[in-house]
């Protein structure tokens, strides 16, 4: 099980730095001489890849949490 958790982890970070990097393209890439809706569906698409990125890293945040070692219980 903790192979798993450890394949999550890194593939999610993956999927994370893919997404934000594809997030930051797409703010990067508007340009003022666009038109107002051009703009706009630029933005909210930048803003898709910028959520599927959060979702990346909060996977990759419990595929860290999983490979936590138990603590140690005495009693």
């Amino acid at each position: 099980m903790k192979l798993s958790a450890q394949v999550m982890f890194w593939l999610s970070l993956v999927f994370a730095a893919l997404c934000l990097a594809y997030a930051y393209f797409g703010f990067s890439s508007i340009d003022a001489t666009m038109g107002d809706d051009i703009q706009e569906a630029s933005r909210g698409y930048a803003w898709f890849w910028t959520f599927l990125g959060v979702i990346g890293l909060v996977l990759a945040g419990v595929g860290r949490w999983m490979q936590r070692e138990p603590p140690d219980e005495e009693g």
